[in-house]
């Protein structure tokens, strides 16, 4: 993109310019971020304390990370914060259709104005940095730019990729949460489940409380010794929250209710009941078990443990009714694992062509589906077979699913990735899905 130097950016040209960061790929570390908050400061983009181990901002600030349900404790955190009267800000990864989800104060989107303005100083401050600062450190230093301009009371932070080097691990934190840890992004994070603990744990700092959702026995023990390590408080929440009702729907939400309660007061928050009871029943969180209709559900589950959940969740709200299931998954992901957890709530399957990059190619998923024993091989051509197996179709289109699956009586379950979820959405909607978003 030819942008000339100390041009005001608009919108779409402020996310093309930071879409092209990502020829630079993910590089985990702190020493960017640092740089980058430091040279906003000293420019005037906002005030923060910037040591040479973190960066202090002027708010409480809760961090969040996890394998699964990290994206619905930090909604939840920020709801009951916001019922209580709290000015907040919530930076969460990835967005689904628009770029603006990533970055909310007070449950509003950051303006598509705050975003072209933020990244045009940005972009003017590391014309020449070598390394160059990555998408996600950029989107960061954004995040805490607009809510700075904010003057937020808390900011709920999620990392975008593992914690001990991600990005937002350079704040200094009020409370370190822990979700549900399992095997996700093993080429960055490690190959068992110990190592991807150790690098979630990296989030904890010195004496500073930590909240976790029950783990596995490798996860939660090198919790505990990093805890240990850094003199910090840990609590290991196992019971679920069932005081007041939950928008999110599945028995895991009250568990991640449960957590997400305990990690505000871990903070020092001051919070009453009935701020709890408000918040937890005002979330909206899409792409997490969404009705879009009467019989469509959306979920963007894209890992095994999340498939595992998302299928127990079916079944506590539809029984022993099968699903027509509308997949697609990236293919970096477990394609086996995902398909072993989903199919067997599945009547018939439909596998779409979408329009990411990323995505599994759907021969690729028939043939993973068609080698699964609970799913009958003979069930992978068109016509099925009568032996109760779900048939499974590729299709060229989002919409030639949709309209296939709306034919079926059955309720319609649409999953596989966030990214699938985000580009449904927008299919659903009418608009441009995220990676148009920016296009010229």
């Amino acid at each position: 993109m030819n942008v000339a130097p100390r041009t005001r950016l608009n919108y779409k040209q402020a996310l093309a310019w930071l879409y092209s960061l990502q020829r630079f790929g993910i590089k985990l570390g702190l020493e960017n971020i640092r740089r980058l908050i430091a040279e906003l400061s000293r420019s005037g983009g906002f005030q923060a304390a910037v040591g040479d181990l973190e960066i202090t901002l002027p708010c409480k600030v809760i961090h969040v990370a996890g394998t699964n349900g990290k994206g619905s404790v930090c909604a939840m955190i920020d709801s009951i914060c916001r019922a209580q009267g709290y000015q907040t800000g919530l930076f969460i990864s990835p967005h689904l259709v628009t770029f603006r989800e990533r970055i909310r104060v007070n449950g509003e989107m950051i303006s598509e104005d705050a975003v072209a303005d933020g990244l045009t100083m940005i972009r003017d401050l590391i014309a020449d940095w070598d390394p160059h600062a990555t998408f996600f450190e950029v989107t960061t230093a954004l995040a805490l730019k607009h809510f700075a301009d904010a003057k937020i009371d808390i900011a709920i932070l999620e990392t975008g990729l593992g914690g001990r080097l991600d990005a937002t691990n350079a704040v200094q934190s009020d409370v370190s949460v822990i979700t549900p840890i399992g095997l996700d992004h093993e080429e960055w994070l490690g190959n068992t489940l110990a190592q991807i603990a150790g690098e979630k744990a990296g989030i904890i700092k010195p004496r500073v409380p930590v909240v976790s959702a029950p783990q596995q026995p490798q996860s939660e023990e090198v919790i505990r010794a990093r805890a240990a390590e850094c003199r910090s408080p840990v609590q290991f929440v196992n019971e679920t929250y069932h005081a007041s009702p939950v928008a999110l729907r599945g028995e895991y939400q009250k568990q991640n209710a449960a957590v997400a309660i305990a990690a505000v007061q871990a903070a020092n928050i001051q919070l009453g009941e009935k701020a709890i009871v408000r918040g937890l029943a005002a979330i909206e969180w899409p792409a997490r078990f969404q009705k879009s209709d009467e019989r469509t559900i959306i979920d963007g589950a894209h890992n095994p443990g999340a498939a595992r959940i998302l299928a127990q969740t079916w079944r506590e709200v539809f029984g022993d009714q099968k699903a027509t299931l509308v997949l697609a998954v990236l293919s970096d992901k477990d394609l086996r694992g995902i398909c072993e957890a989903l199919a067997p709530i599945a009547d018939s399957i439909l596998l779409p062509k979408i329009r990411s990059d990323r995505a599994a190619p759907p021969e690729a998923l028939a043939k993973v589906l068609a080698s699964i024993p609970s799913v009958c091989r003979a069930g992978a051509s068109p016509a099925g077979n009568r032996r109760g197996c779900p048939t499974i179709s590729i299709t060229t289109s989002i919409g030639e699913s949709l309209d296939r699956a709306s034919a079926n009586p059955n309720p319609i379950l649409i999953t596989g990735s966030l990214h699938f979820a985000g580009e449904v959405l927008a299919h659903l909607h009418g608009e441009p899905a995220a990676f148009e978003e920016c296009a010229q």
